[in-house]
Order: structure tokens, then sequence, then C-alpha cells
């Protein structure tokens, strides 16, 4: 049974990261109709070239057209549709009946996933969707394992996708009003504001300007502000319970974010599939997705109903341990440099390391960095320029680099 690993793709090099660090799929949002109206979306030129570099590797590319939509929504979508399918999509993420209806008028033939924003909580939804030409349901971000595993015996020849990590969205499968009643932006059209992540304290009527604390913390609370799910220790229970796609979360994270989870839970679930009997989880793994910018982890629902432990009520601040310092774009036999482009400042005598797609990571001191014009130079002052480090061995291009905070 082949097991997906899906990563979001923010962006052009997102998308390549994704892919070139093992994902087997990539989900993204085109210019409309998409639930993230600021995490990137492609331009239809950025989704035409982002297809073949996944088709060209064997990786497919699904579109979110997850909106839940009012009438005017509809103006222009039949032709989306068709660019869409042109273009090559290997499926569309729609999350309302109406969407769904209007694919299939368009492309009967293309396969259709039905978003979490969908709610599916039963088998009988699933059955439902199925019947109507889903090929793929998103599971509500509510179920447990033992939910989804019943929905797969009742409904097996339908895929079940689910969130395996990233931030949990407090709200029924993303069905969100806060962000609308907090600031107008209607977070189910792909506008939303975060509103769950502020700080929130209490007014009493009588009492106008005295500001209470929701619990007892003298900062304030995050009263909405869920931990970050992480299934990476638990892939073979996801695999039990009928999961055929892992789903990361995360199109507005960095590139560094995405290849670094992707890596882990590619190895991860490589390392299960290849030999399920004598599968044993490697804490190296969690330790690399914990170098990343991320808030603590929790399984969410799949074993029980997250109970306080769950929640950030201190800070919604993200913990990282690691700094995205460059991005390797070539490598020089000859002279032994890499060609780098800055994303973060890194000084001569620095130690970092050389985080690959494939084989071991290096780790090194920087010891002779030159500009382009082959000067020497201490330091990496300007965002994203490009610069060659003399490297002890062979590197991958679109390896990254890393420092310790």
């Amino acid at each position: 049974m082949k097991i997906e690993l899906l990563a979001p793709a923010g962006n052009p090099e997102k998308l390549k990261m994704a892919i070139i660090y093992g994902a087997d799929a990539v989900y993204l949002a085109g210019p409309r109709f998409g639930l993230r109206a600021g995490a990137g979306n492609f331009t239809l030129e950025e989704m035409k070239e982002g297809i073949k570099f996944a088709h060209e590797r064997n990786r497919k590319v699904y579109v979110t057209m997850n909106i839940i939509p009012h009438n005017e929504d509809f103006e222009g979508m039949e032709d989306y549709i068709a660019l869409v399918s042109d273009l090559g999509a290997d499926a569309v993420i729609v999350s309302d009946l109406g969407v769904l209806s209007a694919v299939r008028e368009v492309n009967p033939s293309i396969p259709v996933h039905i978003s979490t924003q969908a709610n599916v909580t039963n088998y009988k939804s699933a059955m439902l969707y199925k019947k109507l030409g889903a090929s793929r349901i998103i599971a509500a971000r509510e179920l447990s394992l033992q939910e989804l595993s019943f929905i797969h015996q009742q409904v097996p020849d339908i895929e079940i996708e689910a969130f395996v990590h990233g931030a949990m969205c407090i709200s029924y499968s993303g069905r969100c009003l806060l962000s609308s009643f907090m600031c107008g932006r209607d977070a189910n059209r792909g506008d939303c504001a975060q509103s769950c992540r502020w700080k929130y304290y209490l007014v009493e009527e009588k009492r106008p300007g005295e500001y209470y604390p929701i619990i007892e913390d003298e900062r304030g609370t995050f009263i909405l502000n869920s931990k970050d799910l992480c299934m990476l220790e638990y892939i073979p229970e996801l695999v039990k319970a009928g999961v055929t796609s892992f789903k990361i979360e995360g199109r507005m994270k960095s590139s560094f974010y995405v290849s670094t989870v992707v890596r882990a839970y590619r190895r991860a679930l490589d390392a299960y599939m290849n030999d399920p009997g004598n599968y044993v989880f490697r804490q190296e793994w969690l330790d690399e997705v914990s170098k990343v910018s991320h808030r603590s982890f929790t399984t969410g629902f799949f074993f029980n109903k997250p109970g306080a432990d769950s929640q950030n009520y201190g800070t919604s601040s993200y913990i990282q341990s690691h700094e995205f310092v460059g991005i390797v774009l070539s490598y020089n036999e000859t002279d032994k440099t890499a060609l780098i482009e800055q994303r973060n400042r890194v000084f001569s005598g620095e130690e970092i390391e050389i985080v690959q797609p494939e084989g071991r990571d290096i780790r090194m001191i920087i010891s002779d960095m030159r500009d382009i014009d082959g000067n020497r130079i201490e330091s990496t002052p300007h965002p994203q320029m490009k610069y060659t480090l003399k490297v002890p061995e062979p590197v991958i291009p679109y390896s990254i680099l890393r420092k310790k905070i």
C-alpha cells in the first residue's frame, strides 16, 4: 500500500523544496478560490511551471478551491476550472457542494478531494461524497484514529487524507467566524486575520477599564491558541487506521520549515513502510522538526479529546533553535566551493550545518566566504545576496544552511 506524503507549497521555491526533500505531492492555491489569501498564491504561469516541475519528477500537484462561496464568488469559476485542468493539476480540493458541482460540469474526469472545511466526521458523509464523484476526503481535524479507522472500514474505496503536522485552527475544522466578527476579514473566503492568536481579557459591564485575565496569568492569555500538531511518532497508528495521505500544514511557513519537516516525515515513513515489523522510531527525526519555528506539540484529537495541556495559555510565541541562513544554488568541483543565496546573516568563524536532501549533513566552521567578484568577506549583510563558500565535501543543490540561534 502506497502512503502519500503531502506538503504545502506557498510559492514556487517552497514547491521545489517540498518535492526535492521527499514529498509525493504538494497542495497550492492559485490566484482565486483558495482559503489562504495571504499564503503566497501562485499565478497561473507559476502554477504551470510548478506542475511541470512536479510531473517531471513523478510527483503530484493539488489545487485548492476550498472557499465557502457566496453567490458572486461563482463568477469566472468555470473558466478557472478549465484553466486549472488544462495546466495538468492532479486534483482540486473543494469544500462546497456548489463548487463540486461546477467542477464536475466543466471536467468530469479531474479527481476531486473534499476539504477538511467540509467537516467530514462520519462514514455516511464519506459514502455520499464518493457517490458524488470524490476520490478522497480530507478528514475533519476533530476525528480520532478510531473514528478514521471506522470510516475506512465502511468506505474502503475512498482515500483518507489527514493533517499530521502543523498549526491547529481552533474552530470547527476551520469554519471560523472570529476573524469576520473582529475585523471584517472572512476566514472562510481566504482572508483570515488569525484573531484566535490575539490576547484576550475579560471586562465586566459595570467596571469599564478594568481588565481581567481569563486565567491566572498577569500577561493575559491566548484562549484559542492551540499547540502545533505533530504525529511523527505515530506513523504506524496512522497507517493502521487507514490514512493514505499524510498532510503537512504550513503554506505560510518558510522553505526551511517545509524542507525540514518533509525530510523528517519522509525518513520516518520510509523506515516504517520498508520494514513495519522491525520499525523503531528515531528521536533524531523529532529533534529535526523541533529545530524549525513551531509551537509546543500536541497529538490533537487522534487519541483523545484535547485538554488544557493542548493549549498555549501564556504566549503565542514560536520556539526555534536554528535559523535558516542560506540555500545552495550550485557546487563547483574545481575549487570546492558552493554558490549560496543568503537568507539570514552569517559571519566568518561561525559554525553552520549544511542539511542535504539526500546523504549526510555537514557541520563546518565558516572560514572562506567570497562575494561574486571573488573578494573575501567576513559576513553576508545584504538580503538574498549570492556568495561562495569553501566546503569540506561536495554538496547538493537546494541544500539548506542553518545555524544554531
